[in-house]
């Protein structure tokens, strides 16, 4: 069934991208991807060059869905302590008082997050798996919904860190946003500063109209046959002809879970391949090496896996 033009989830989600894509121009794509991956309930990891809208990307998306912002700048002296909170002593109250730190928001922009050391990038671990965080023996529950956005500079720039498997694994997508077009830079040049604009921005959803939506997305219907070409898909990772190492369960219910967040965005109430396909290189990419010898690169050879790998 396909959700009609009418239904109030499916004009919500067309205005926040219609909203969004007034601030980062000509990325409609890339905008899609960041929703559907906030609707699947997973972390994004944007990976780009410095100056094409990563931070901006996050920020108009927070302020449209009315979600509590928060913006750390990874450096290489951050500690994790500076991420999570700290408590202090307070003498008027003759107690240690804990000062939440930034991480206690319910979207966080890690900000450049391969300039930190790995003993910081490890910090968000535990709150990207289970929504909470240990401080100081005592566990903290983050605020509903939770939605980590980092931005990482390309690893061959001076002062970064790769970022381990182990934090990789944890981030549901992996998307670049590129150069703009002539027309959308001509834009860009021609308007108002876009960070400006954001200010200028209307609440779309609210949080619970978010965490309403992220439920219709566990409904979407995923059909047998549609989960046996996922599993071949699977497979097809593990045969060692196109990959290192294979993709882990835990990366099969990712990639599924895009695709039943894609199909939502495209107001149907079922997954087609068309879904899995549209979403795969940016779910699974980033954790896979090509076999050596590819001659390709990640998002490439994930493509060609595609073609080889027959429709159900």
């Amino acid at each position: 069934m396909v959700i009609r033009m009418t239904h109030p989830l499916a004009l919500q989600l067309t205005r926040l991208v219609d909203q969004v894509s007034t601030i980062i121009v000509g990325k409609r794509p890339q905008i899609e991807d960041c929703l559907a991956c906030l609707l699947a309930g997973g972390h994004l990891l944007i990976e780009d060059l410095p100056g094409v809208g990563k931070t901006t990307l996050a920020h108009a998306l927070a302020v449209s869905l009315g979600l509590r912002f928060s913006r750390t700048q990874f450096t290489a002296d951050l500690m994790p302590t500076d991420l999570v909170g700290v408590s202090i002593y307070e003498r008027g109250r003759e107690a240690f008082v804990f000062h939440p730190g930034p991480i206690f928001a319910q979207v966080l922009l890690a900000d450049e997050i391969n300039r930190a050391g790995p003993k910081t990038q490890s910090a968000l671990l535990e709150a990207m798996e289970e929504q909470q965080v240990t401080v100081e023996g005592e566990t903290r529950a983050l605020p509903r919904p939770f939605f980590v956005i980092a931005t990482q500079n390309p690893s061959e720039q001076i002062g970064t860190y790769p970022l381990p498997e182990s934090q990789l694994d944890r981030f549901l997508m992996c998307i670049t946003l590129g150069y703009p077009d002539a027309a959308s830079e001509r834009a860009l040049l021609a308007g108002e500063d876009r960070r400006e604009a954001i200010h200028h921005l209307a609440t779309v959803m609210s949080p619970d109209a978010l965490i309403a939506a992220q439920r219709a997305v566990l409904a979407v219907h995923a059909s047998d046959a549609l989960l046996d070409y996922l599993q071949a898909l699977i497979a097809a990772t593990r045969s060692g002809r196109w990959f290192v190492e294979g993709l882990s369960p835990r990366a099969g219910i990712g990639v599924l879970r895009a695709a039943k967040a894609h199909a939502l965005l495209a107001r149907r109430d079922y997954v087609a391949p068309d879904d899995v396909q549209a979403i795969l290189a940016q779910t699974i990419a980033h954790r896979l090496v090509p076999a050596a010898g590819a001659g390709r690169g990640r998002r490439e050879q994930v493509r060609a896996m595609i073609e080889a790998v027959a429709l159900p």
